[in-house]
C-alpha cells in the first residue's frame, strides 16, 4: 500500500489526541493545552473512552465518531492499549501516527514496536515514535508535545533522538532567542527516522538552518545521500552522543580495529558538509549565528581590538579553527589608518588601543564594511573605566545591522564585568552576535567559514573503473565451496589482479623444488609465506622470510617456515610456501574497505605499516567517492606531507593511491560477500612510478549481500 506524503506530519490539516484528558497531571492534558494555545488553523479532535469536553471542545469516545479526515493521529495512552489505537487509527484513514508513549524497544518490548510499525505500513500509515515528546510546526502552528507551551517562532529546525533533551531544548532556545520553524522528537526511530525528516526540512522555505542530535544511525547510506544534498542548500549542525567503542567485530583487520563508530561517523559528516558541535551550547551558538548572519563572498577576515592580549588569543582561536586572517599590511594600513591612533597598530589584528571609544569603534568597523577586500569581521572589546552600555549597545546594534545589510559577518566578543555582562545579554536577547568568550566568537567563524568551503565546492560524477567482476565472484565462490570467510594470499592476490590493483608476482610452492623454481622464474631477491587456511597470522607463526637472495636462502626458508608452521599449529592444513617477489621499499600506507553496520561501505586511508594501530594516523570516508573527495581525506592525516616529500625527498604518486581508492571501493561495493578488505601496506612510489600492493587481507561476511552487477 502507497505511504502519505512525509508533509502531513509536518502540515497536518486535523490532529486527534487519543489520551486526551482534563486531567493536570496527565500528559494527554499537556498535549491539549498546548495545542489550543497556538493557532492551529486545522481541527482538532481530543478522544478519551470516557467522552465528555476539554477545552471547550466535544471528546470522541472513539475515532469513528469523527465525521472528517484526520491526518495524524497523538497516541499518549498506555503501551498495552496502542495496538488497538493503531487498529482504530487504520479503520479512520489516519496517515501518521504521532506515538508518544514509552514501554517499547527502549525496555525491551521490540515485538509489539514492530507488529505496529508493519501493521501501520499495511494501512497506509507511518509511525513517528514512540517513546517522544512529539512534534512542533511553526508552519501550521501546531504544538503536538508535551513539552514547554511558549515555543520562539523562527527559523531552525530540530530533529532529537532524546525526548527529555528535546523538551529540554525547546526552554533552552527561548532563553537563547532562537526561533524554531519545527522540533520532531523521533524516540525509538521505529519507522520515520532522521532522513525522512530531512527530505522534507530540506525544501521547507521556513527552514534556514537543521540541528540534529544523534544517539545512533540506522540506515546511514540514505541519510548520506540527503545531509550531501542538504547541506548544499542550508547549513546543518549535528550533536552526535554515544562515542561508543569498536565492536568486537572490528578486530578482524586493522580496518576494522582503527574504525571505531565515532572516528567513521565524525569523518563522514565532514564529507556531507555538516558541522559537528561537541556541546548543545555550542550547537546553539552555531544556530543563532548561521541562521541570521549572510555567507562570506571569501575568507579574509580582520580582527578588531582595544586589547593585545585578547587580539592574541582570537589570532590562536582563527589558527585552530581555519578563519583566515588577512595578511596585507600596507591595505590594512591604508584602510584603517585614519582610525588607529599612532601608538596602535593596523596589522592585523588592528589594536585601536585601551584609550578607544564606542566612535572609535564604529569608524573601524565602518572602514572594514566599506572596504571589498574585508570579507569579514571580529571584534573585541576589553572593558575600560570608559566602558558606558548604552553607547556600545546602540553601537553594536547599529553596526550589526550595517554588515547585515551589507552582506558581511561579524561578530563581537566583550570581557569584563558585570555591567558588561549586562550588557551582552541584553545584546543577546536583541539577535545580535556577541560573546563573552573569545573562542567561542571565533568558533561561530569558524562554522561559518566550514559551510562557506562546502558550498563552493562542486561535486564531481565518482568513477567506475573496469574491473573484471565475474573472475572476482569466482574466486569468493571458491572460498565459500571451502567453507571459509576469509582469502588465501593468492586468492587475495587474484582478486586484485581482477581489480587492476598492482600486486607482486607470486607462485604457491608445494615443496623445495618448486620453490627454487619459482624463485628463480620470479626472480631474486624474494619473500616467502606460509600458505594456510589454518595460519593467518603469519609473522606470528614464523611464517615468513624476507630478502632471500639465492636458492641456498630458499632451501633453509622452506624448511624453517614449514617447521614453524607445524610447532605453532600442528593441525593445519598447509598447501604450500607462497614465494613472492620482494619489491622496493616504498612509502608505506594502508587503504582499506569495510561494510559499517550504519553506513554502509565506507573506505579508510592513512599511514600504513606495522605501526598504524599505534598512530591511529588514518581517515575514513563513505563511498561512493570522487577524486575530489579522495584528495581530501589524503589530506586528513598528519603525517600527508611524507607524500608530498620531505627533506631532499621527491613527491609521492599520489595519483596512484586515488586510483586504488576508487578500485577498492568498486570491489566492496560490487563484490556483496566481502565484509572488509585490507592492503596494508600500500607501498607508493615516486611521482609517475605507481603504488604495489604488498599484502592484502580480504574477509567475507554474510553471503549474498551487496551490488553483484
Amino acid at each position: 500500500m502507497d505511504l502519505p506524503d512525509i508533509k502531513y506530519l509536518f502540515e497536518p490539516r486535523s490532529v486527534a489526541v487519543i489520551g486526551a484528558s482534563g486531567e493536570k497531571n496527565k500528559v494527554g492534558c499537556k498535549l491539549m493545552e498546548n495545542m489550543m494555545s497556538m493557532d492551529f488553523k486545522g481541527k482538532i479532535y481530543p478522544v478519551n473512552i470516557k467522552g465528555g469536553d476539554i477545552m471547550g471542545l466535544k471528546v470522541c469516545t472513539d475515532l469513528g465518531e469523527i465525521e472528517g479526515p484526520v491526518d495524524m493521529a497523538v497516541i499518549a495512552i498506555p503501551a498495552k492499549f496502542v495496538f488497538g489505537a493503531v487498529e482504530s487509527c487504520a479503520k479512520k484513514g489516519v496517515k501518521f501516527l504521532v506515538i508518544i508513549t514509552s514501554g517499547f524497544s527502549e525496555v525491551g518490548n521490540n515485538a509489539e514496536e514492530r507488529r505496529i510499525v508493519e501493521y501501520a505500513h499495511q494501512h497506509g500509515m507511518r509511525v513517528l515514535g514512540p517513546n517522544i515528546f512529539g512534534i512542533y510546526s511553526g508552519k501550521v502552528g501546531l504544538n503536538a508535545t508535551f513539552g514547554p507551551r511558549d515555543v520562539n517562532r523562527g527559523n531552525v529546525a530540530i530533529v532529537t533522538q532524546s525526548g527529555a533533551l528535546g523538551i529540554a531544548m525547546i526552554g533552552k532556545t527561548a532563553t537563547e532567542n532562537i526561533g524554531l520553524s519545527t522540533i520532531v522528537s523521533v524516540g525509538n526511530k521505529a519507522d520515520i527516522e532522521e532522513a525522512e525528516l530531512l527530505e522534507y526540512l530540506i525544501d521547507d522555505d521556513q527552514t534556514k538552518i537543521i540541528m540534529l542530535y544523534i544517539e545512533g544511525v540506522h540506515r546511514g547510506e540514505s541519510m548520506v545521500a540527503l545531509l550531501k544534498k542538504a547541506t548544499k542548500r542550508k547549513p546543518v549542525i549535528v550533536i552526535k552522543s554515544g562515542r561508543s567503542k569498536r565492536g568486537a567485530l572490528a578486530a578482524a583487520s586493522h580496518t576494522g580495529a582503527l574504525a571505531g563508530a565515532d572516528e567513521i561517523f565524525d569523518s563522514i559528516m565532514k564529507q556531507c558538509g555538516v558541522l559537528r558541535a561537541e556541546s548543545l551550547q555550542e550547537a546553539f551558538n552555531w544556530c543563532k549565528f548561521l541562521a541570521n548572519t549572510p555567507v562570506p563572498k571569501g575568507r579574509s577576515t580582520v580582527i578588531i581590538t582595544n586589547g593585545g592580549g585578547v587580539g592574541v588569543m582570537a589570532t590562536d582561536a582563527c589558527e585552530k579553527h581555519k578563519v583566515d586572517l588577512f595578511d596585507d599590511a600596507v591595505a590594512t594600513k591604508e584602510i584603517f589608518g585614519s582610525v588607529t591612533p599612532d601608538f596602535g597598530s593596523t596589522k592585523n589584528p588592528i589594536d585601536i588601543t585601551g584609550q578607544a571609544l564606542a566612535h572609535h569603534y564604529d569608524g573601524g568597523l565602518g572602514a572594514a564594511l566599506r572596504d571589498e577586500r574585508i570579507n569579514a569581521v571580529i571584534a573585541l572589546y576589553c572593558q575600560t573605566a570608559d566602558f558606558d552600555r548604552t553607547t556600545y549597545v546602540n553601537m553594536i546594534m547599529k553596526n550589526v545591522k550595517e554588515y547585515r545589510e551589507g552582506g558581511k559577518p561579524i561578530v563581537f566578543s566583550l570581557v569584563g564585568g558585570e555591567e558588561v555582562e549586562n550588557c551582552i545579554r541584553e545584546l543577546r536577547r536583541s539577535g545580535a552576535p556577541v560573546f563573552g568568550d573569545v573562542y567561542e566568537a571565533v568558533q561561530c567563524f569558524g562554522a561559518l567559514f566550514r559551510h562557506h568551503d562546502h558550498l563552493s565546492r562542486s561535486a564531481e560524477e565518482p568513477e567506475e573503473p573496469d574491473m573484471d567482476v565475474g573472475c572476482m565472484h569466482d574466486i569468493i565462490s571458491g572460498v565459500r565451496a571451502d567453507g571459509r570467510t576469509f582469502l588465501l594470499s593468492h586468492e587475495a592476490q587474484a582478486l586484485m589482479n581482477a581489480a587492476g590493483i598492482p600486486v607482486p608476482q607470486s607462485k604457491i610452492a608445494a615443496n623445495i623444488r618448486e620453490a627454487i623454481e619459482f624463485a628463480e622464474k620470479i626472480g631474486y631477491p624474494v619473500v616467502m609465506k606460509i600458505a594456510s587456511k589454518d595460519i593467518i597470522h603469519k609473522s606470528d607463526a614464523g611464517g615468513v622470510a624476507l630478502d632471500l637472495l639465492n636458492k641456498e636462502e630458499v632451501m633453509d626458508a622452506y624448511q624453517a617456515i614449514i617447521r614453524n608452521a607445524r610447532k605453532y599449529k600442528p593441525d593445519a592444513v598447509i598447501k604450500g610456501v607462497e614465494i613472492v617477489r620482494m619489491i622496493e621499499k616504498g612509502t608505506e600506507t594502508i587503504i582499506g574497505a569495510r561494510r559499517d553496520r550504519a553506513f554502509g561501505p565506507v573506505i579508510m586511508f592513512g599511514l600504513g605499516g606495522i605501526y598504524v594501530e599505534v598512530l591511529k594516523d588514518v581517515a575514513f570516508r563513505a563511498l561512493p567517492l570522487d577524486r575530489r573527495e579522495i584528495i581530501s581525506m589524503l589530506k586528513d592525516i598528519r603525517s600527508y606531507s611524507l607524500l608530498l616529500g620531505v627533506r631532499g625527498e621527491t613527491q609521492r604518486d599520489i595519483g596512484s593511491i586515488v586510483d586504488t581508492i576508487i578500485k577498492l571501493g568498486k570491489v566492496i561495493r560490487k563484490c556483496g560477500d566481502i565484509s572488509d578488505i585490507e592492503i596494508n601496506p600500500l607501498a607508493v612510489y615516486e611521482q609517475g612510478q605507481g603504488a604495489m600492493a604488498v599484502d592484502v587481507r580480504i574477509l567475507l561476511g554474510d553471503s549474498n549481500r551487496g551490488e553483484k552487477k
